[in-house]
């Protein structure tokens, strides 16, 4: 694995795909000092200097670790398992529900929905068939963009034919792009993303992140991934705080490197493997430069909402004045928490300084916006006002959603039942 040293002084750095059974065992009873010599951990703090690792720590990078490597022992079939069921939703929803499916197989005519790729939908896109805005809202309602957001966000789940068809033909926009990003420690896609634009006056540039797929498990290791970075300002002088490393891996961090403002790739290795914030960035640049008074947004569900928020960090961290002075909002739905304290403090005087909306929406009990845990074993804090939604969607803002660490094996089936 990598070493973080170049750019960071402190770190925890966790590979799973480097740990066998032993080594994941020892999470729980060897030094510190002892890990450090295992491909699979990393880590540099002052509590390790201090030998203040507490047990409770070690458990929760046990679980993480032990998550990981079933993940990617689970990869093959789970992807197997979530590719059947969306075909078999899919056949359902083209022949007309299950006897419409029994009707057309008898007189040879069902409809093969891998055939029409801008009408095939992932399992989020069967659950939930809207691809159109509620037109009771509009243009200058201080619901529109909110609502864009949350359409792009749940858009940004289908394949790229389905994303440009629902642009174009339902939300009558500008397709502008659907992307899929390098990951540079997983050597591997992780990361999606879409970029539409609303031709309204001022035009307005939508970005949205692909939150966690059910059954991708290249996902569900970023997300339980809890390596973290304990990150300085440009200068090297000013800590801004500790940051997650599964997200910020799966927006661009480079191994060695860190985050440096420009890439020092030769081309044809940007185009081949591009990577989700330089890419985005520098197509940002060129349609707003073409355009001075467009804005642009960022929005984003689950992971795609932790990888929205990392988005405007890392464009302030590398003092993009010209682009944040044109960032209109950040929009996220069910985000996880992406750092401790002192970031979240540094993220609010981003926001403060350069005026940009950030608006976190969570539902009743969903378990995603309460991880990873806000406690003594994990420093992990949301920053900014919550607008949070009971079960029955009455609306309030909370400095913080309620029961913050909130979640029982035993009532967690009733509480979703509650919610569908």
């Amino acid at each position: 694995m990598a070493s973080a040293e170049e750019f960071c002084e402190n770190y925890l750095v966790l590979d799973a795909s480097e740990a066998s059974l032993y080594d994941i065992a020892c999470i729980l009873i060897c030094s510190t000092t002892f890990l450090n010599t295992k491909k699979f951990y990393k880590q540099r703090s002052q509590d390790v200097e201090k030998s203040t690792v507490s047990f409770r720590q070690r458990w929760v990078v046990f679980a993480s670790v032990l998550l990981q490597k079933l993940f990617i022992w689970g990869k093959k079939p789970m992807a197997l398992i979530g590719s059947l069921i969306e075909l078999w939703l899919n056949l359902l929803s083209s022949n007309g529900g299950f006897f419409g499916l029994l009707i057309n197989i008898i007189t040879g005519k069902v409809v093969n929905p891998v055939e029409s790729p801008e009408k095939y939908n992932s399992i989020i896109g069967v659950l939930d068939k809207r691809v159109k805005l509620d037109e009771s809202i509009k243009k200058g309602d201080g619901r529109y963009k909110p609502s864009l957001a949350m359409m792009a966000s749940k858009l940004a789940y289908e394949n790229e034919a389905f994303v440009q068809a629902a642009v174009q033909q339902h939300l009558k926009m500008d397709f502008i792009g659907f992307y899929k990003f390098w990951n540079d420690y997983q050597q591997k896609f992780t990361t999606y993303a879409m970029m539409f634009q609303d031709r309204s006056d001022p035009n307005l540039i939508v970005i949205a992140f692909r939150g966690t797929e059910p059954y991708d498990v290249t996902q569900w290791v970023v997300d339980v991934d809890i390596s973290w970075y304990e990150f300085k300002d440009m200068n090297n002088s000013t800590t801004i705080g500790k940051i997650h490393g599964g997200f910020m891996k799966a927006l661009g961090l480079q191994q060695i490197k860190g985050w440096p403002k420009e890439l020092d790739l030769p081309p044809n290795a940007k185009d081949k493997h591009p990577f989700a914030y330089y890419y985005l960035r520098e197509k940002i640049k060129e349609i707003l430069e073409k355009n001075p008074n467009a804005k642009f947004m960022v929005a984003g569900h689950s992971l795609g909402g932790a990888l929205a928020i990392l988005f405007l960090a890392v464009l302030g961290l590398h003092e993009e004045t010209w682009l944040l002075k044109r960032f209109e909002g950040v929009y996220t739905f069910g985000q996880p928490r992406v750092g401790d304290g002192r970031f979240g403090r540094h993220m609010m005087n981003i926001i403060k300084d350069h005026d940009v909306r950030y608006f976190r929406f969570v539902y009743s009990n969903d378990i995603v916006p309460r991880v990873p845990f806000d406690d003594n074993a994990l420093f992990y804090k949301h920053f900014g006002s919550t607008l949070y939604y009971d079960s029955i969607y009455n609306g309030k803002v909370l400095k913080e959603e309620p029961n913050k660490n909130y979640f029982s094996l035993v009532w967690v089936i009733p509480k979703y039942l509650t919610a569908f």
